[in-house]
């Protein structure tokens, strides 16, 4: 789904100073269908200048549920061989501090984002955030050679100049741009889809909340029952989520994208990923937990859970099966049995022992069930692996076991330790908010105020 709510963290969080390097004369993906460069922006970069062909950027972090389908299950895809010699490929992973330059330059709110640059003056062509399946990547892949090329008139430059507004992060002159392009193109376009997808997710970019939700409700009923769809009803009904709660009128969008939103989950099937489908069960669940429908959350949460469940019971391999863990875990937390999603995420430790997501993530759920000391030693085998934005987030998860297990000495010794380590990093990859929210926490810990963590 193009807005997966728990990839839409504007976390403003960090790398760490150990940094995955690529060498030049390393084969990179071997394998694999793009040949992705990892991590190095100056070398993709200078490849694309000698050898005169756009730039295409996957930027992605390894908590990211969204990222790690569209590797897994997109562009893992053999089809897309066929394309590799019409970009540079290039992976910047944001947990990496060597890729503080290329965030600075390109600034990211959303994962995964991926960016068509041209080479010769370092300016987006495109900007494509979230998901998206084979079939719509090769579409970006045609719209961004298209773009690099130029030439093109009415409907296609005007997406193209949205494309390239919403690139630079002007998103309110994007809206208008892509606005300007589906009005002006025939009802039968063949990039009303994506087109409608990326003006709503402007809006929402430019905060533009209420406009957002009415425009997703004017132009769904002129989209086919596809993948396009479900994400604009989605986005819409993400954009009515941030509306006042109580005012007649936001209850009405409400309301009206949810039932947008259930409609695309309800047979006949949409084609789409399990990762998209499961994205419109945590909006919908999102949209019963704002109404305070507590009997709705538990009844779609138990629908999602066992929908995933199943699933990922079909999954290839460990690295296909591990991306939903983030979702059976936020699926059991939402039902009230986190036990429900432990067996998982300890699988998932066994297969994938360098990745630090299964441990934080089972040290959250220990918690939750009063396993404090099987919490904290999760949560110490994940420090022990973690590098980056999510150093942080599991140095305040375990703030949060100490503060579980009564240890204020612990907990304010963790927080001044994250403190310190969110004041090392580049300011492209930690934002002065992070350091604010942390030294507030402890301020609230000292003084004996701290609540106690959900």
């Amino acid at each position: 789904m193009r807005t997966h709510a728990a990839c839409l963290l504007l976390l403003g969080l960090v790398a760490c100073t150990a940094a995955r390097t690529q060498s030049p004369s390393e084969p990179t993906h071997a394998g694999a269908p793009l040949p992705f460069i990892e991590d190095d922006y100056a070398r993709a970069l200078a490849e694309a200048k000698s050898r005169g062909i756009p730039l295409f950027v996957d930027v992605w972090a390894p908590w990211c549920h969204t990222c790690r389908s569209m590797k897994a299950y997109v562009l893992s895809d053999k089809s897309l061989a066929r394309h590799a010699d019409r970009y540079v490929w290039l992976e910047v992973n944001t947990d990496m501090t060597q890729n503080a330059a290329f965030q600075e330059k390109f600034p990211i709110d959303f994962w995964p984002t991926l960016f068509i640059i041209d080479p010769r003056q370092e300016k987006p062509l495109l900007r494509f955030v979230g998901s998206a399946t084979v079939e719509q990547l090769e579409r970006i892949i045609e719209d961004g050679e298209r773009a690099y090329k130029g030439g093109i008139t009415g409907a296609e430059a005007l997406l193209a100049r949205g494309d390239a507004l919403y690139g630079e992060g002007r998103s309110a002159e994007a809206a208008e741009a892509l606005a300007e392009a589906l009005a002006e193109a025939p009802a039968d376009w063949s990039r009303r889809g994506r087109a409608t997808e990326s003006l709503l997710m402007a809006m929402l970019g430019a905060n533009q909340a209420e406009p957002c939700a009415r425009k997703a409700l004017e132009l769904l009923p002129g989209l086919p029952r596809s993948l396009s769809y479900a994400n604009g009803a989605a986005t819409g009904l993400l954009c009515a989520m941030g509306l006042p709660k109580d005012e007649a009128a936001s209850k009405e969008l409400r309301a009206a994208l949810e039932a947008k939103v259930a409609e695309a989950i309800a047979p006949p099937a949409i084609e789409m990923s399990v990762d998209d489908r499961s994205g419109l069960y945590e909006v919908r669940v999102m949209a019963r937990a704002a109404e305070k429908d507590e009997a709705g959350v538990k009844a779609l949460a138990e629908e999602w859970l066992a929908y995933l469940e199943a699933e990922a019971a079909k999954a290839p391999n460990p690295d296909a099966r591990a991306v939903f863990d983030s979702h059976r875990m936020q699926a059991a937390m939402k039902l009230g049995a986190p036990a429900r999603a432990i067996p998982a995420l300890e699988q998932s430790e066994k297969d994938l022992p360098r990745d630090y997501n299964p441990p934080a993530r089972l040290a959250t759920l220990y918690r939750l069930e009063g396993r404090l000391d099987d919490a904290l030693a999760a949560n110490t085998r994940a420090l022990a692996l973690v590098q980056g934005s999510r150093r942080i987030t599991v140095l305040q998860n375990r703030v949060d076991i100490h503060v579980a297990r009564k240890d204020t000495a612990a907990a304010t010794q963790t927080l001044e330790e994250a403190i310190a380590f969110a004041k090392t990093l580049p300011t492209s990859q930690v934002g002065p908010h992070v350091v604010a929210n942390l030294e507030k926490k402890l301020a609230g810990i000292q003084a004996g105020a701290q609540p106690a963590p959900k």
